[in-house]
């Protein structure tokens, strides 16, 4: 296959349903969370309440203690950014835009009892530089690329949980959790007595608490959660009366004594009394010992307080203990804690979702806590203490909600203008008034701080995974319950990690990492999305009376629990009708078998369960899911490959995955291509209603041979020719690992299953050298090296080729400047860039000082600091790039000259092309039109009378710009608006590229922003072609991995009676124990496929049936079973039994044994123990552990033993002499003391201990 000979792939469907909704953009979780967060197309005086604006609206207006002076907020606007994303990646910058605020500050004066307006300043103040998402989804913070990964954390709300004490008795609580402030948790104890916990402090008695929020009286709490009833006393029996609970206080009103209070027994002797007061009727409450346990009653008999008052300073003796509380404060923190906006807060999710749990009403944008609130979950937990009500599931995906990209940026804000708020109210009260504006009071720099900090080192800010495309795909579509706010892996138990029945269309039950992070790490599911709340929604289709519509409705897991849901490939009339009469279904977490009537949603696709890259599996529903998960993992760790190639066997979601990762390039309109070159591709748009489009061509900048996060190389190829015509959103360029618009990951090989000499033991993988002829499994891996040249105290550094003490041969790759050509080829040790650092100065001798006085001044007293090629490296030179600050030098303004130069003419060409394109349309639309006078700019003169017949060729030689024409070129008034506006646009486009060119030329001259203290930035890109080689691991789609052992000659492997060898061999005892039999149908569909010349689409649990996978087979001419008789190519003699032959698609992961293999003679040393470092990126060596010392000791090796503790490790002294010993040719000497044993003496010495060597 040739590298330029791509074809569009046609590939046949086994699947049996057809596609009801299309897959959603599977990049929109992160685009429209940015968008919302940002609103950046909308107008800055309309834009909702939400994101961005919602922050400034929350944090803003900011007075001053004396309310003298308010700070308003207006508006804010973003700017444009100052780089392309290209420069910023090549500069180490940050894609960002200026965020600007319009502030309004009001100064306010006293004049009696009111505040006048004395004056009002409005000023648009620069608040920092605001990273901005790409339209891949990504954000570039320092020149790398960097996902922001959407949270699962559990949702603001109330939640009601139960355990069981060790008496068996069953505990209900609740915890009401808002999106900021403090919690509130209540407890039902042992003894059936609610307490409340604010803030996980002290407990308080529930009735406390509501004496606090204004249910003063004991009587008012009785009324709350108790029917009342008036019991005449005359009549009755005592008995009957006594042990009822007195719902009031009775008072004897002549000497004020209190005869029964409210929530009292009543007794013998308390009717007695009653009684003599002649009391006609009392209060009592309606109480059922069978329904009701008293848990008010006995709270309120453990409360300590009376009144509000005592309440209040109850509460603040708790959550303040050791101030001296006064009532006014006290009251106040409970206003503070749950009444005050700015202080508590449930946002719009949390109201919504204790509105549901409770079925309160309370209108969604009041976010604090009410007297309602309180209540309500009081009576719902003392319903479940009554056994009425359900517990939450806290696992239950309605319980837990998603924070995207732009929530967590929202957060972010909100505290740096918290912060920014406290210093500006500081500022306030210290500045004088008069002179006072808003630029005064706002440092940019807290807001900025916050942001920077976020996308450096947040948690959930990552550095991208970039191996492939599918790899980018599913990191920006990842959920993780890590992060702040979230679990931590240590405390998370099984049932977080464990897959939910709510996850079903809504995370992938299949892929999450392997390790400690299994099950909180998980993946948006094909077709999920997330609502407006943060909640993870799916779609279904609406079945009415047994009947499925093509309606769509969209469910959270909340709502999915009312309903009875039928799978996808349920079989349905033509109608719409249920085939069977009775339908298997999915309710909560069953699956019963329903009649249709009962059905009332049924699932849009069978591959909604799954995620993107466990999509991509096919047959995956003959895999275990475990080594499902492995194949869903292992395909993102796939290496793009040198020659890419579709798999024969795909499941039709390769295109879907490939067109919305951004490694493909699409077409934006649809048109005729005008110029294909490596790099760009220029496409005319065809002719459209809209005159605008006319104008404007489109080009397509192409991606060649850049560094990926993960050192892949990512190059993009051209599809299309010259005068082809393309659709809008057909593929006109291939990225890495896309074959024709498809993923493609891997190469289809043809693999025999048998062991084989022992080779294949242990899931090894035996490979043809003919593999490698074709170049199958080779990649381009590129690394870029980068050096710093600074200002040092002691003068500049320099790259230069002088460097001292280096021989003409290492500077044979380096060019007049000291950097390396490109093309060069380089090997570990190879200089990349020159450099020299000035040294210290040093006393200096009587000698040096005279050689100083002959030669001059500062000879040779550099050193040098050269960037080397790093161990094992081995390349060809790809690119260099040198970034320097502005500097005048008649250098610099020569290659600035040179630049501009390459700009203008880049200009001028797209200049003559417009114009070009301007003539022709302008022919197009005045030919066959009559004219009007239509004159000369210059002189005046007619250049086309009235009445001239326009031919097609009459602008030919004319300067269009130079006409003028008063009341419209020709007399048809239609052509002439036509025309007025096509001119309008043209002119519109032409003064853009102006613009565009004056910034780049402003670039050039400016020269490169770098870091503080760096004068240049070199870097240097190698591109290292890697073949597949012994120690490179490798895997199929189903889990199926290991790792190459040999790679054998073409005429000693197995072949086929037709004699085609096969290209690899796996072992058959890799299959029965895994389960993954999903790799076996592949291989004999590939196989089939192969034979037959044809590509094959089998969807995830729609796909292949066994059956048809035999007729494949069968058509294909070949053996039923899929097994046919090898012969060895070695003795040429047939295997005893048949074998599984077929074509399966292999990958090559990135854990190249390049990468692994590492050797060390003389390396570094660690500073305190002087030992050798260990691991490859240190240049380390071997650790020679204790056991290995057993090792030894076992065999009496006492010379080689003491080599490795003293000379071989860390005998300073005795290293250096052995090293001379060996070159000088002579025995070595004696080891000396180990450097371990001085830092033992230390020790021993720092613990007071006088201990001392006595060398004999």
């Amino acid at each position: 296959m040739k590298l330029t000979e791509v074809k569009k792939i046609k590939r046949i469907s086994f699947s049996k349903l057809k596609s009801v909704v299309e897959l959603p953009n599977l990049l929109e979780i992160q685009l429209q969370s940015f968008r919302e967060f940002l609103q950046p197309d909308v107008d800055p005086e309309k834009r909702e309440d939400k994101g961005l604006q919602a922050v400034f609206k929350t944090i803003f207006p900011i007075s001053d203690v004396r309310e003298n002076h308010s700070l308003e907020f207006v508006k804010y606007m973003l700017g444009t950014p100052r780089y392309s994303i290209r420069e910023c990646r090549d500069r180490n910058m940050t894609y960002s835009a200026p965020l600007k605020a319009t502030l309004r500050l009001v100064v306010r004066e006293t004049s009696g009892k009111s505040k006048n307006v004395k004056d009002i300043i409005e000023q648009d103040v620069f608040l920092g530089e605001l990273p901005l998402i790409t339209q891949k989804g990504t954000f570039i913070v320092n020149g790398a690329e960097r996902v922001v990964v959407s949270q699962l954390h559990r949702s603001p709300g109330v939640f009601f949980d139960e355990e069981i004490h060790p008496n068996g008795k069953r505990l209900y609580s609740a915890r009401i959790i808002p999106y900021r402030g403090s919690w509130v948790e209540f407890n039902i104890d042992v003894n059936d007595i609610i307490y409340a916990h604010i803030d996980s402090r002290r407990k308080i008695p529930v009735t406390t608490l509501l004496r606090a929020l204004g249910y003063s009286t004991t009587q008012e709490i009785l009324a709350l959660f108790y029917e009342i009833e008036k019991v005449g006393l005359s009549g009755r029996k005592q008995a009957e009366l006594a042990g009822r609970i007195s719902a009031e206080t009775v008072v004897d009103k002549q000497t004020g004594e209190v005869i029964i209070s409210a929530g009292e027994n009543l007794t013998d002797s308390h009717l007695d009394r009653l009684k003599e007061l002649k009391t006609g009727n009392l209060k009592l409450i309606v109480f059922d010992a069978q329904r009701d346990t008293g848990v008010i009653i006995n709270t309120l008999q453990k409360d300590p307080t009376s009144s509000e008052e005592e309440a209040h300073l109850r509460i603040y003796s708790l959550l303040r203990p050791g101030d001296p509380p006064s009532l006014e404060m006290a009251q106040g923190l409970l206003t503070r804690l749950f009444f005050t906006e700015k202080r508590y807060n449930l946002g719009e999710v949390g109201r919504y979702m204790i509105n549901q749990r409770l079925s309160l009403d309370i209108p969604l944008n009041v976010t604090v806590l009410g007297k309602k609130d309180f209540l309500a979950i009081i009576k719902y937990l003392i319903g479940l203490r009554n056994g009425e009500g359900y517990v939450d599931d806290i696992d239950h995906l309605g319980n837990r909600r998603v924070r995207r990209g732009g929530e967590l940026l929202a957060n972010q804000f909100s505290i740096g203008l918290s912060r920014m708020a406290r210093t500006i109210r500081e500022r306030m009260s210290l500045k004088d008034s008069e002179t006072i504006t808003p630029h005064d009071l706002v440092n940019a720099r807290t807001v900025s701080a916050v942001i920077e900090t976020f996308f450096g080192s947040s948690q959930l800010s990552q550095f991208m995974d970039q191996t492939n495309p599918l790899s980018e795909l599913t990191h920006k579509r990842r959920l993780s319950a890590l992060g702040p706010g979230g679990l931590t892996r240590e405390r998370a138990g099984f049932e977080v990690r464990d897959v939910h029945h709510t996850h079903y269309g809504r995370m992938c039950p299949i892929e999450t990492p392997e390790g400690p992070n299994i099950g909180l790490i998980a993946s948006l599911s094909t077709y999920g999305r997330i609502n407006k709340h943060g909640f993870l929604e799916t779609p279904y289709r609406k079945v009415k009376n047994g009947k499925v519509t093509q309606e769509i409705h969209y469910l959270s897991a909340d709502q999915e629990d009312k309903y009875i849901i039928a799978q996808a490939n349920e079989p349905l009339h033509k109608d719409g009708r249920f085939v069977n009469s009775m339908v298997k279904a999915r309710h909560r977490g069953d699956f019963p078998t329903v009649p249709p009537q009962n059905i009332d949603y049924m699932d849009v696709s069978p591959k909604q369960l799954v995620s993107v890259a466990a999509a991509l599996i096919p047959f995956l529903e003959h895999d275990d899911a475990n080594r499902a998960l492995m194949g869903s993992n292992m395909q993102r760790q796939a290496v793009p490959l040198l020659i890419t190639e579709p798999p024969l066997i795909g499941t039709g979601m390769e295109k879907k995955a490939a067109l919305d990762c951004g490694a493909l390039i699409v077409a934006q309109k649809g048109g005729v291509v005008e110029s294909v070159t490596a790099d760009k591709i220029v496409i005319k748009p065809a002719d459209h209603k809209e005159v605008m489009d006319l104008l404007e061509l489109d080009e397509y900048e192409l991606l060649k041979f850049n560094r990926s996060n993960q050192d892949t190389c990512m190059n993009q190829r051209p599809l299309v020719k010259v005068g082809q015509r393309v659709e809008k959103g057909e593929c006109i360029a291939d990225g890495p690992a896309t074959y024709g618009g498809e993923l493609a990951l891997g190469a289809n090989v043809l693999v025999a299953f048998m062991p084989w000499r022992g080779y294949n033991f242990e899931d090894a993988i035996i490979v043809s050298e003919k593999l490698m002829g074709g170049d199958r499994f080779s990649s381009i891996h590129i690394e870029e090296f980068e050096l710093q040249v600074r200002e040092t105290k002691r003068g500049a550094e320099e790259i230069t080729r002088e460097i001292p003490n280096v021989s003409e041969e290492a500077l044979v790759h380096l060019d007049e400047r000291g950097v390396v050509r490109i093309g060069a080829e380089v090997e570990a040790g190879d200089i990349l860039v020159g450099k020299v650092t000035p040294k210290g100065e040093t006393e200096l001798s009587p000698e040096e000082r005279l050689l100083r006085a002959i030669f001059g001044e500062k000879a040779g007293d550099v050193r040098d600091a050269s960037l080397k090629a790093p161990p094992g490296m081995k390349g060809i030179v790809i690119d260099t790039k040198v970034f320097s600050r502005k500097e005048q030098g008649e250098e610099v303004k020569k290659s600035e000259r040179s630049e501009s130069l390459k700009l203008k003419r880049s200009f001028q060409k797209q200049l003559e092309g417009l114009k070009k394109l301007r003539d022709d349309k302008l022919s197009k639309f005045l030919n066959g039109q009559v004219a009007k006078t239509i004159r000369s700019a210059k002189d005046n003169s007619i250049v086309f009378r009235a009445g001239f017949k326009f031919k097609e060729d009459s602008l030919q030689n004319i300067e269009i710009d130079d006409l003028v024409a008063e009341d419209g070129f020709t007399q048809n008034k239609k052509v002439n608006k036509k025309v007025e506006t096509f001119l309008f646009k043209y002119q519109e486009v032409i003064s853009q590229k102006k613009a565009e060119l004056e910034v780049e030329l402003e670039k050039v001259v400016r020269g490169t922003e770098l870091p503080p203290g760096v004068v240049q930035l070199v870097k240097v890109s190698v591109a290292t072609q890697r073949k597949l080689s012994v120690g490179d691991k490798m895997a199929g789609r189903h889990g199926n991995k290991g790792v190459v052992a040999k790679i054998v000659p073409v005429e000693d492997m197995p072949y086929l009676p037709d004699g085609t060898p096969v290209d690899m061999i796996l072992n058959p005892l890799g299959v029965p124990s895994r389960m993954n039999v999903g790799q076996i149908l592949e291989t004999h569909l590939g196989w089939a496929a192969k034979k037959k010349g044809y590509f094959v689409e089998s969807p995830v649990f729609d796909g292949a049936k066994l059956e048809e996978v035999k007729q494949a087979l069968k058509q294909a001419d070949l053996p039923k079973s899929g097994k046919i008789t090898l012969y060895d190519g070695k003795t040429g003699g047939p295997f005893d039994q048949p074998i599984t032959v077929g074509y399966i698609y292999m990958m090559k992961l990135s854990h190249l044994v390049d990468d692994k293999i590492h050797a060390r003679s003389i390396g570094p040393y660690s500073l305190v123990t002087q030992q050798p470092l260990g691991g490859k990126a240190q240049f380390g060596g071997q650790r020679f552990g204790e056991m290995e010392v057993w090792a030894l000791e076992a065999y009496g090796a006492a010379y080689s033993l003491q080599e490795m503790l003293t000379v071989k490790s860390d005998d300073v002294m005795g290293r250096s002499r052995v090293y001379e010993s060996i070159v000088k040719g002579e025995n070595p000497p004696e080891p000396g003391i180990p450097e371990s044993f001085n830092v033992l003496v230390k020790e021993l010495q720092s613990l007071g201990l006088d201990v001392e060597l006595i060398e004999s």
